[in-house]
């Protein structure tokens, strides 16, 4: 069995005996104010702002991950992936 498949079970067990939201609690708002850090480094934003200009930047961090995912998907099946629009 690859390492990949052995780490792909063990994931569906431990999802299946746990809440993945309960294992993940304590991480996620570091990785939230990580947005906020970037939207307003200095601090000077009204707390409103700040928060939008955070989801904007979480959203597109989750955009360029799922690009990533399809290009990977299309180098491991072969298929060329055609350019980005600009």
């Amino acid at each position: 069995m690859s390492r990949q498949m052995a780490a792909r079970i063990a994931a569906h067990v431990r999802h299946a005996h746990s809440d993945g939201r309960e294992a993940t609690a304590a991480a996620r708002p570091t990785f939230l104010d990580r947005f906020l850090r970037e939207a307003d480094p200095d601090g000077s934003l009204p707390p409103a702002e700040r928060s939008r200009r955070a989801e904007h930047l979480r959203r597109a961090y989750f955009l360029r991950l799922a690009a990533k995912s399809v290009a990977a998907r299309a180098r491991r099946s072969g298929r060329a992936q055609r350019p980005a629009a600009a």
